[in-house]
């Protein structure tokens, strides 16, 4: 498969949006309820709330086949760690159903690594982002070299919860 992958612009949301249609409910189709899932597809993937996550500093990168969206990838610088470790937060990374086991996965996280190293400030960088606990792309997390940090229950709204671990991988 021939894919490349290049840096989002406002005008690829609705593609972003499009593809979560699929990618998202797809993946969390047995872990999550039918109202929590249309609950957090508008809080991540709803076109303004798309463009206000742009504005905050999430920087999107969508792999194509030909014309075909394949996935995406968002990276955010978050903060500080006391020790000087700038630590950064992969927000989503998704690949389409027909696409998956494909290596796309580890082509994002190599996009991803790369994003971190081009724009960081600190000599130490951390990648972390959540993933619920029982999904099944823990597995493919700790195979891209990311481990446990942390764990826990998280408040998204309307009663919901993300009951995620904290992964992390260090760049240097």
């Amino acid at each position: 498969m021939d894919i490349f992958i290049r840096r989002a612009g406002k005008d690829d949301l609705q593609t972003i949006h499009e593809m979560a249609e699929v990618v998202f409910r797809n993946t969390y189709k047995t872990i999550l309820s039918p109202e929590q899932m249309d609950y957090m597809m508008d809080w991540m993937y709803s076109l303004p709330n798309l463009e206000k996550q742009v504005a905050m500093g999430h920087t999107y990168y969508i792999a194509w086949n030909g014309i075909e969206p394949q996935g995406y990838v968002s990276v955010r610088k978050d903060s500080m760690d006391a020790d000087g470790t700038e630590v950064w937060h992969l927000e989503k990374i998704y690949v389409m159903p027909s696409a998956q086991g494909s290596g796309l996965g580890h082509l994002f996280m190599e996009t991803a690594k790369q994003h971190v190293m081009d724009n960081k400030s600190a000599c130490k960088a951390r990648i972390e982002l959540n993933v619920n606990r029982n999904n099944p792309a823990v597995g493919f997390y700790r195979n891209q070299g990311l481990r446990i940090l942390r764990q826990g229950d998280f408040p998204i709204g309307n009663g919901y919860y993300m009951n995620d671990y904290i992964m992390g991988l260090d760049i240097e």
